[in-house]
């Protein structure tokens, strides 16, 4: 695992069809440890994960369940993803334990409603670390951009460019992206060059 900034560490996976990592995401938090949106981990990372332990395994979109089941077998972890997006989740195989719904709290994050992508599309902020990690709403790519998924896989392409620019709203530096290359610094930024560049819905 790669330590993104203290108490917070993420391990790729690469997709081949698409050109870029996939990431998952674990976070230290006193209340208890959390995992986002959990790639396919290697022996040792899910040893890593085991070791230090899982409370929750959060999953920011319909399509991120990814090895979720996995990190909740070994850890015992609960899974959580929005009430919207559920259902189709269940019918992948997760298992899912409970429903986020935007504006509660978990551990030290705010959930934050992005719908678009997917109706239960969720991104997480950490208001003290200025950070916010994303499942779809937004990728990195290329390196050091951001940039959306093709509009052929979005449900509805212009509620996530108005959810887009509610983000703006939020005062983030850090950005963890479920898809692509996380932005350290400056994200808030890059998220404003991307807006810019939507046309006026």
């Amino acid at each position: 695992m790669r330590e993104f900034l203290p108490d917070v560490w993420t391990w790729p996976w690469f997709s081949r069809p698409h050109g870029y990592d996939f990431n998952g995401t674990f976070v230290r938090y006193s209340d208890g440890n959390l995992c986002v949106d959990p790639v396919e981990p290697s022996d040792e990372v899910l040893d890593r994960l085991a070791k230090e332990g899982v409370a929750r395994v959060l999953i920011t979109n319909r399509n991120h369940a990814r090895a979720a089941n996995r990190v909740r077998e070994r850890t015992g972890a609960s899974v959580a993803i929005h009430a919207a997006d559920a259902a189709y989740a269940q019918q992948q195989g997760t298992r899912i334990d409970a429903e986020l719904q935007a504006g509660e709290r978990v551990g030290p994050f705010s959930v934050v409603g992005v719908p678009g992508k997917s109706p239960g599309e969720i991104a997480l902020f950490d208001s003290a670390r200025r950070l916010l990690v994303v499942g779809d709403a937004v990728i990195g790519n290329p390196p050091g951009r951001l940039s959306l998924l093709a509009e052929r896989v979005l449900d509805d392409p212009a509620r996530l460019r108005a959810s887009l620019r509610r983000l703006l709203e939020l005062d983030c530096e850090s950005l963890l992206v479920g898809d692509g290359v996380p932005v350290r610094e400056g994200a808030r930024e890059r998220l404003r060059e991307l807006v810019a560049s939507f046309p006026h819905d």
